[in-house]
């Protein structure tokens, strides 16, 4: 299960910090990543991080936008910063998560969350 936190509605150049938390049977996790869905829009991958710490952030949101984990805590984070109105949408978390030694990853979402920047 993966739970987010952190949406809200900021201002144009405002930040916000989201939250991802996995829980339940974790052997081990692999890739975590952000992705959004705005309005009338394909779902599309804001940022990947691996387990070793490698990250790629979309180009809209290079410079801007970093994603981070911690996990000891089983926990992605996106910081959002400088944020924009075309930065809308609700944004989702999934994982790679592996249950035990022996079984093979699976991906799981998050229930999304909503950010919402205004002019």
């Amino acid at each position: 299960q993966l739970v987010e936190s952190g949406g809200g509605l900021v201002q144009t150049g405002g930040s916000l910090r989201l939250s991802c938390a996995a829980s339940g049977t974790i052997f081990t996790i692999g890739v975590m990543d952000w992705y959004r869905q705005a309005p009338g829009k394909e779902r599309e991958l804001v940022a990947t991080i691996t387990s070793g710490g490698s990250t790629n952030h979309a180009d809209s949101v290079k410079g801007r936008f970093t994603i981070s984990r911690d996990n000891a805590k089983n926990t992605v984070y996106l910081q959002m910063n400088n944020l924009k109105p075309e930065d809308t949408a609700v944004y989702y978390c999934d994982a790679d998560v592996k249950q035990s030694f022996y079984s093979t990853y699976q991906i799981y979402w998050g229930q999304g969350t909503q950010v919402s920047v205004s002019s």
